[in-house]
């Protein structure tokens, strides 16, 4: 017989300090002398940094403000039902519908198990559409059907979201190829929903009239320059980090010229070159408003950052990789296709999603040159004479709102992360 000695670190903890919280705060904060210092100084900083800060939010802050230009907030001076003019806010409403609805899909076509992270953004939308409810009636020029319309359109994203999760839940594997079309038509159908086609709407008063992007603002156009920077920059930035180590001489010196004078100049005065000069690389008759001269250097500016990315991933590839393909008969286009560009991409999802979140937040610089995303909305809010005196609320609300989009990108990141295996062997 053969008597089995448990080492020390295979005796496990009592199950009150394994599964309950007061187990983790033991463990984590209180387990030796110093960490229980630390963790008394951490709580006694936080108690003076937020005193003061609780003590305004709920008895001093004028957050009347907020529900008062929501709608300023959300899609600028996007034209609504003003003057007998058709309501054109519906579009923008159908966007976040489907988008809810792409994201509960997605959510439960592949993600297993429930999180913390579900549950935060199931009662968010609740908590949110309570902002209206709480303080709309604070507001002189915010009635009580606006802000219940305005709670129960967010009440309803969280319903389309929960539906659709579990749709994806039922349909599990079966609707992975369904998920990732609707990823791939949103972004189009999104632009044709916002910016509508035929007459303008100030011409033709039509449901579908085309709404100028000089007419796009708040959230909605911070959130088009992010999309439409990451999607045309990422393939953008691939194509320059295989150009510049191509044995090809002039792709090569175009590649790095590219990079490093575009990495040697900051995002704003490119923003002042795109609306000064752009047009003087393309034909006199093609029109380009304002919105396009910002995306097209926010794209240019986010693919030479990529680039560099993508090649820290090539060079981490070993050269067994190359060779291991060449055995196989691959040519050089298959060998980068299939073996090479997955595991460099694979590698340096980390470093592009944080470029991803800077990008996104870089997008307040528009503010600079006319643009009102949601930074020039917030500046044109407390320029407001009746509203002087609330930028803390302002900014603080819109802090918010990054921090939102940034957190959900982050945490998407690290999902695909675990579902890849980075930094596994």
């Amino acid at each position: 017989m053969t008597t089995v000695t448990a080492t020390k670190k295979e005796i496990l903890p009592p199950p009150s300090e394994r599964f309950t919280l007061l187990g983790w705060v033991l463990k984590n904060l209180f387990n030796t002398w110093y960490n229980v210092l630390l963790t008394l100084i951490t709580l006694a900083i936080i108690y003076v940094v937020l005193r003061g800060t609780l003590v305004w939010a709920f008895t001093d802050a004028r957050w009347a403000v907020v529900p008062a230009n929501m709608r300023l907030f959300l899609v600028g001076q996007y034209p609504s039902a003003i003057e007998g003019q058709t309501d054109y806010v519906w579009r923008v409403g159908l966007t976040v519908y489907l988008l809810a609805a792409i994201v509960g899909l997605t959510w439960g076509v592949w993600v297993k198990r429930s999180s913390l992270t579900g549950w935060v953004l199931v009662a968010a939308p609740v908590l949110v559409a309570a902002l209206p409810v709480a303080y709309g009636a604070l507001a002189e020029d915010a009635s009580v059907s606006d802000t219940l319309g305005t709670a129960l359109n967010i009440l309803l994203i969280d319903v389309i979201g929960l539906v659709t999760w579990r749709i994806g839940k039922w349909g599990g594997k079966r609707l992975q190829r369904t998920a990732i079309i609707a990823w791939i038509l949103y972004f189009p159908l999104v632009i044709v929903l916002i910016r509508g086609f035929g007459p303008e709407f100030l011409v033709q008063d039509s449901p579908f009239a085309t709404v100028p992007t000089r007419f796009w603002g708040g959230l909605l156009l911070s959130l088009l320059l992010a999309i439409v920077g990451i999607v045309f920059s990422f393939p953008i930035g691939v194509t320059l980090a295989l150009g510049r180590q191509s044995k090809l001489p002039v792709m090569r010196t175009f590649s790095i010229l590219y990079i490093e004078f575009i990495r040697g100049v900051p995002l704003i005065s490119l923003l002042f070159m795109g609306q000064v000069m752009l047009n003087l690389f393309i034909p006199g008759d093609v029109p380009l408003d304002r919105v396009v001269r910002a995306m097209v250097p926010i794209t240019l500016f986010s693919a030479a950052y990529l680039a560099e990315n993508v090649r820290g991933g090539l060079q981490s590839i070993p050269k067994g990789q190359y060779e291991a393909a060449h055995a196989l008969g691959l040519s050089g286009f298959q060998t980068m296709t299939f073996i090479i560009l997955p595991q460099a991409l694979r590698a340096v999802i980390p470093p592009m999603v944080g470029q991803f979140i800077g990008l996104f937040k870089d997008t307040t610089l528009v503010a600079i040159v006319g643009l009102l995303d949601l930074l020039g909305i917030a500046r044109g809010v407390i320029s407001n004479p009746e509203y002087i005196g609330t930028q803390r609320e302002v900014f603080l609300f819109i802090s918010v709102f990054y921090f939102i989009f940034s957190y959900a990108l982050s945490y998407t990141s690290r999902r695909l992360e675990a579902a890849l295996g980075v930094g596994e062997r």
